[in-house]
């Protein structure tokens, strides 16, 4: 990368760029990208969905192939993380200032494409009415490969607690709902699967569930549960906070061996749904509430109006019911409670990408369905 793009900065506090390099053999690496803002900017409910996209254009722009392979989802995004303020329930990035956000690569092309991206960085993240400056980067996860890992987790050690911190809203999907509990069983389905889709080296669902089941337990936690937007539409519930986890021994030592690698697998995989989306950002060790990235009050509230909003009309097209009728009310709880927190038809309709006509007849049919269930 050119040294010119430091010069753009206005702190000398970046991580180190350029030499960082790992093998093209690496299947999984977290990369840390530094930015900052050129003036006060509120940022938006959905502007996770904006670096969801920005992200997808830059390998688009540079990979079209890879582009076309990244519905696998082979990596995560997180939101962005700093000192925000809060301001009018939004929170408020000052200028000047510097915040990050991070990228994981989950398979060796992902890991690849994010190499040469690294060392030809643009010089700003285009987030949409909010474009950050890009300043440094450098790796906050190592360079590693699935079968490297399973190796390491296999060396003779004392088989400890293990700590999971969940940085952002965390939550899995469940007969249709949000479960909000990091249950033993959901935390591991979550790993093995991206494992199992990315390794090469899959691991048996069924039988290491069974001893997940058996004997990994739940020692403490301090979590809380919070209300966010995420993807095109819709809010999720999810929890924030720490788990301490202890291991039986009953547990066999093959068994023991996929479990401690797969918690080392976390940090990179995140944990539950929607992690491209920035939820499921996931640490080892025990952190404290200060370090889970913040949401919002505004996000919060609009998540919250959603699911009231979404629970109405469902009311409403009972008899109709399945996916469908669950569906449309979805799209109009999210179109009629973005436009009560003041967004334009067309904002809209960009985001959700549906034709601004489509749009503006669900809004129309949502306040007729509101005002019917009002009266």
């Amino acid at each position: 990368m050119s040294s010119s793009l430091n010069t753009l900065c206005w702190t000398d506090e970046t991580v180190p760029m350029g030499e960082l390099q790992w093998p093209e053999t690496t299947e999984m690496v977290g990369v840390r990208v530094e930015v900052q803002a050129p003036e006060t900017y509120a940022l938006d409910p959905y502007y996770a969905k904006g670096l969801h996209a920005w992200f997808l254009d830059q390998v688009r722009q540079t990979d079209p192939r890879l582009s076309a392979e990244l519905a696998e989802k082979a990596f995560t995004l997180s939101r962005l993380v700093g000192s925000f303020r809060e301001q009018g329930g939004k929170l408020i990035v000052p200028p000047k200032q510097p915040f990050h956000w991070m990228i994981t690569g989950l398979n060796a092309k992902v890991c690849d494409w994010l190499r040469r991206w690294t060392q030809h960085l643009p010089y700003w993240l285009e987030l949409r009415g909010s474009p950050l400056q890009i300043c440094g980067w450098g790796c906050h996860l190592p360079p590693m490969g699935y079968r490297q890992l399973l190796e390491q987790a296999g060396q003779p050690r004392s088989y400890k607690d293990v700590c999971l911190s969940f940085v952002s809203p965390t939550s899995f999907r469940h007969r249709g709902h949000h479960l909000p509990l990091p249950i033993p069983k959901n935390l591991f389905h979550s790993y093995l699967r991206r494992w199992n889709d990315f390794s090469g080296l899959p691991i048996e669902m069924e039988p290491l569930l069974d001893g997940v089941d058996r004997g990994v337990l739940i020692q403490r936690y301090r979590l809380e549960t919070v209300k966010t937007t995420a993807g095109r539409r819709g809010s999720v519930t999810g929890f924030v906070g720490s788990l301490q986890l202890g291991f039986s021994t009953q547990l066999e030592p093959q068994e023991q061996q996929q479990i401690r690698a797969l918690l080392a697998y976390a940090p990179y995989a995140g944990t539950g749904h929607k992690t491209p989306f920035g939820l499921g950002q996931t640490r080892l060790g025990w952190e404290s509430e200060s370090r889970a990235q913040p949401v919002a009050a505004a996000e919060e509230y609009l998540a919250e109006r959603i699911r009231e909003l979404m629970a109405t009309f469902l009311a409403q097209r009972q008899r109709q019911g399945g996916s469908r009728a669950e569906k449309t009310a979805l799209s109009w709880a999210t179109i009629l409670a973005r436009r009560e927190g003041g967004e334009s038809l067309e904002l809209i309709a960009q985001d959700l990408e549906m034709p601004y006509e489509t749009v503006k007849t669900y809004a129309k049919l949502a306040r007729r369905a509101l005002r019917q269930q009002e009266g």
